[in-house]
């Protein structure tokens, strides 16, 4: 439990980002709201006692508990922390909305995308009837399989989630070993979440359902019933940072990849940065840029 890199930016845009993009599609898909993460010991309490002192953390803290709050829905003998500037998004809901918008406006193809149509020309992309001066990939760990980006280090890190049914409506999302995140149907919760870097079978498995279960009979003081199970991958990079940038040997091409287990909230503030850039507004900073990778590139890279 540390703060998070970038946090006072990306967690500012994000807010910025999903509220206004609510209002611009017309439609619900962002839910502040605070999160509660019991604590384990007495020891615990202090050291979260200490930590209340740090100006760059008291913003995320709410409030802290030294007995048990929400003990008639979680295991929370010592107290728990409840933190703020929190919540969800239902990004099924925000795709969706997102997909209308861009129909309404004639500027969506469903199809699948087929590299060998891309053609590099002197004035930039073709694809079909298609003409753009760059064409932007963001496909997360199928990067590894295009002949544009392979050499990207995108690893892909499975993680499996839970739906579960309560008798009872959460006051909270509860955070402790697992998340409990609400979904629209009443008293349902999407639980999650697994990390395997190792057994990356595309499906689901009886030990991340047994590993989520008992998770959550340490976390939870009341009854659940599994509904389903699911899975899949997350597009993370060896120092846990996105990667952004032309691709290097290949000016027409863009690589947005990396988001790993936080492109939720990540998204906003780097799809923006990487517009800036774009429109000749900036530098895509060193953190995140494509170059400092550079040296995993060849020559040919991206040749069709």
């Amino acid at each position: 439990m540390t703060k998070t890199w970038m946090a006072e930016s990306v967690f500012a845009e994000l807010h910025q980002f999903y509220s206004w993009a609510e209002k611009k599609l017309n439609h619900r898909f962002f839910y502040p709201q605070s999160i509660y993460r019991p604590f384990l010991s007495a020891e615990e309490q202090n050291e979260w006692m200490g930590k209340t002192a740090d100006q760059a953390l008291r913003h995320y803290i709410q409030e802290i508990f030294l007995r048990s709050r929400y003990g008639h829905q979680v295991n929370d003998p010592f107290g728990g922390l409840l933190l703020k500037e929190c919540g969800y998004l239902d990004v099924m809901a925000f795709l969706k909305a997102v997909k209308n918008k861009l129909l309404s406006s004639h500027a969506y193809v469903s199809g699948r995308f087929d590299e060998v149509k891309l053609r590099m020309e002197l004035s930039g992309i073709r694809y079909d009837d298609f003409i753009a001066k760059k064409i932007i990939f963001c496909n997360g760990t199928a990067i590894k399989n295009s002949s544009f980006g392979s050499s990207v280090p995108v690893r892909p890190l499975k993680g499996e989630t839970l739906v579960i049914e309560t008798p009872e409506n959460l006051e909270l999302i509860y955070n402790r070993g697992v998340y409990m995140v609400p979904m629209r149907e009443i008293n349902t919760y999407k639980v999650g979440a697994t990390y395997d870097s190792k057994f990356l079978t595309a499906d689901i498995t009886s030990a991340g359902r047994e590993e989520l279960q008992n998770k959550l009979y340490e976390l939870l003081n009341i009854r659940f019933k599994i509904i389903s199970q699911d899975w899949g991958f997350r597009p993370t990079t060896p120092d846990r940072k996105p990667i952004l940038g032309m691709l290097p040997g290949n000016e027409n091409v863009v690589i947005f990849n990396g988001l790993g287990t936080k492109g939720v909230s990540l998204a906003p503030y780097f799809s923006g940065h990487l517009l800036n850039w774009l429109l000749g507004e900036g530098e895509i900073q060193s953190e995140v840029n494509i170059n400092r990778f550079k040296s995993l590139f060849s020559k040919s890279t991206g040749a069709v």
